[in-house]
């Protein structure tokens, strides 16, 4: 240890062995208050990610939480759409303002800065990453419960910066019931298991359709494997969504906030049960 060790190693350039690993988490804007977050994650698209996370987010809301939601897919943002938010977002010096949905969530995408919201971004993975953690450094997040995080698919760039950068407390993984389901799942785990972020759930999306004469449940695309595959990875918690029109008639018409669905209690009980992860 040197001589005039002062302890704070993020000014130091000694190598020596009371050195701590610093942290890479970033803090939020200065005024914003944010309890937890949590990832919602995916090992491909078109699986209903950002189905699962607006679900959430309401279900989240209409149990009495502050709730926000950060649309990292920033090439393919579709929160807006689905809340039937369509202002954009305004800010000044101190940072940018969220963008409110009807209930009251607070909401941050891509759409939401552009002048028109059918504009593609046309970027680079960087840019991408940075403009994500703008959304967590710039943005002013106003005492928010439970902040989502809707990531973009696969494992690239912005799940890599979300992971290091974010104080998350757990994800959750969406996937459907096909074939490939384990392989998307042990994706989503083997990254959460070396970035360090516990799985609080696994949500499968056209699990079933109900028959709306007998109410048998049809599993349409095959038997489900969600059950087996959470007691493999150890994910302490499961969610099956139905194949329902209403889910899509609201998301379309953005209202997506109407849906009422227990299905999610399980999963939501896993994200209240898991500690606040706090940057450095």
């Amino acid at each position: 240890m040197a001589e005039n060790c002062t302890h704070d190693c993020s000014s130091c350039s000694s190598n020596c062995s009371s050195r701590k690993k610093e942290s890479m988490i970033k803090a939020p804007h200065k005024k914003s208050t944010v309890k937890k977050v949590i990832a919602v994650v995916s090992g491909k698209g078109g699986v209903g990610k950002s189905l699962t996370t607006s679900l959430l987010a309401s279900y989240a809301q209409k149990k009495g939480n502050s709730v926000g939601i950060m649309d990292a897919d920033i090439t393919g943002p579709s929160i807006p759409h689905m809340f039937g938010v369509t202002e954009r977002a305004t800010g000044s010096e101190e940072g940018i303002d969220t963008v409110i949905s009807p209930s009251g969530m607070q909401l941050m995408s891509m759409n939401l800065l552009l002048d028109d919201a059918t504009s593609p971004v046309i970027w680079r993975g960087m840019v991408i990453s940075g403009t994500v953690m703008q959304f967590w450094t710039d943005v002013i997040w106003k005492d928010v419960d439970l902040l989502f995080i809707d990531m973009p698919p696969g494992t690239g760039d912005v799940p890599l910066t979300v992971f290091q950068s974010i104080p998350i407390s757990g994800i959750v993984i969406v996937t459907t019931p096909q074939d490939l389901v384990k392989m998307v799942v042990e994706k989503a785990v083997n990254m959460a298991g070396i970035m360090n972020v516990p799985v609080l759930g696994i949500v499968e999306n056209m699990s079933y359709f109900t028959c709306p004469d007998c109410g048998k449940k049809i599993e349409v695309f095959g038997r489900s494997q969600v059950e087996t595959i959470a007691a493999e990875y150890g994910i302490p918690a499961i969610a099956r969504m139905p194949l329902d029109a209403r889910i899509s008639t609201l998301a379309d018409e953005g209202r997506i906030e109407d849906y009422e669905t227990e299905e999610l209690r399980e999963v939501f009980d896993s994200i209240e049960r898991a500690p606040a992860r706090q940057a450095n």
